[in-house]
């Protein structure tokens, strides 16, 4: 049984999160301790214990150390079944981070499967619904992927209340490599500000606000004002088109932060992927690490890495006969090679 260090380096949810995936793909038991031990509250929280549970009855596994606060967890996976299945967070954490716990799994079972999950869907410290189904989901495409995700009702913080459907198609042939190191121009552009239960001038401010940063046309922005929402909720999001991708910058408002300052956070996001000239940014490589490993390998460029994508580094060569390889281009830019045995 594989033991794993749920504190390591940013010692957060996601070492458990990402373990559970490789488990139910590789079939390889683990036992993690310390779970979440680098944050204020270790252990497992509602959002935890929901990718815990889900994991394991799509994965027909045996827990050990499912409950609320546990910081130790014995998993022993089975064979993953597709189907129709329901999960719900309770709060407002992230359904996404709980799809990303099954993804993966289910493009290997044998077949198709329907996920809906209730909680948040736009929330802080987890990626946003359009990140997933915008950018995540085009790179996972050209890899071999089918996967649609619909949005049925906003969440943001703190009440939650949101939900998504994932249709997941079995992957037949796996998932092959994946290179992204070219550096494109922009294609297309699209500016996206959702509003929920917050007057017009918040949306509007903050359109101004970009576009006075930016210098993008009023043309390429959509502006959604909503009432479907349980909380109140604002996110500014940036699509980028490049030939090959997508790539998508949000930033999420929050009680008390000027819209101007929401804004202006996205806007700088997008300048520092766009100087930089590479066609993956920091948290899409959190992300796609875990795929290419499970996959057929490739390579990557990407701006400095995360804490998060030197974790990923680190936990799933213990699942995996992989190799990872880091090469700086410049002080901006670096390139991630995957080589798989």
């Amino acid at each position: 049984m594989l033991e794993i260090d749920g504190s390591y380096r940013e010692g957060g949810g996601q070492i458990l999160r990402s373990a559970l995936a490789l488990s139910l793909i590789t079939g390889h038991a683990f036992r993690i301790h310390d779970i979440r031990g680098g944050r204020k509250r270790p252990g497992l929280m509602r959002q935890h214990l929901t990718a815990l549970r889900a994991a394991a009855r799509i994965g027909n596994a045996r827990v050990e150390g499912d409950e609320l606060g546990s910081t130790q967890v014995i998993f022993r996976p089975g064979p993953v079944c597709g189907g129709h299945y329901s999960f719900a967070v309770g709060t407002a954490g992230s359904t996404m981070l709980v799809l990303q716990t099954l993804l993966l799994p289910l493009l290997f079972a044998e077949e198709a499967s329907t996920v809906h999950i209730e909680g948040g869907t736009h929330v802080f410290h987890a990626p946003s619904f359009d990140f997933v189904q915008l950018a995540y989901l085009s790179v996972l495409e050209r890899m071999g992927a089918s996967v649609r995700l619909d949005l049925e009702r906003f969440g943001f913080f703190p009440a939650g209340g949101g939900k998504i459907t994932a249709h997941v198609e079995p992957a037949q042939d796996g998932l092959g490599s994946l290179a992204l190191t070219k550096t494109t121009d922009v294609m297309e552009r699209r500016l996206r500000v959702i509003n929920a239960h917050l007057p017009s001038h918040v949306a509007q401010r903050e359109v101004d606000t970009f576009l006075a940063e930016s210098g993008w046309p009023r043309h390429l922005v959509q502006v959604t004002q909503t009432e479907e929402s349980t909380s109140p909720g604002n996110a500014v999001i940036a699509e980028l088109c490049f030939e090959t991708h997508r790539e998508l910058l949000c930033e999420l408002g929050s009680r008390g932060r000027p819209a101007e300052d929401v804004a202006r956070g996205c806007a700088r996001q997008v300048e520092a992927l766009l100087e930089a000239r590479v066609p993956v940014g920091p948290h899409l490589c959190d992300q796609l690490l875990l795929a290419m490993a499970v996959g057929e390998g490739g390579r990557i460029r990407t701006m400095a890495l995360t804490d998060h994508s030197h974790t990923q580094m680190w936990l799933i060569p213990k699942f995996v006969n992989v190799e990872f390889s880091v090469r700086e281009i410049d002080e901006f830019r670096i390139e991630v090679a995957v080589n798989v045995d």
